[in-house]
């Protein structure tokens, strides 16, 4: 087996990208962004007893503008578009 960074390899690896993929569609659809705008998506577990565990963390990254940070508190397979919705509307957006 084969293992990329930080030791995910072969469908894992694939399975994530594509997860990622789809959160970043949802999000430049729903934040009406443009091709130029940036967006990365990625899962963390936090080992802090406060953190809900497994979190996804969604970095919007629009040229001339700061970056925004978006947190869930769910897995990427997790995130639906009602999930990213809910978020957003807490974000003020």
């Amino acid at each position: 087996m084969r293992f990329g960074l930080f030791g995910k390899g072969g469908s894992d690896k694939a399975q994530a990208m594509e997860q990622a993929g789809r959160i970043k569609a949802l999000m430049r659809e729903m934040l009406g962004l443009p091709d130029a705008a940036a967006i990365a998506v990625n899962e963390i577990i936090c080992a802090d007893p406060a953190c809900p565990g497994t979190e996804t963390v969604i970095l919007v990254m629009n040229p001339g503008e700061k970056t925004k940070a978006f947190k869930l508190q769910m897995a990427m397979a997790e995130a639906t578009p009602e999930a990213l919705r809910d978020m957003l509307s807490a974000e003020g957006f």
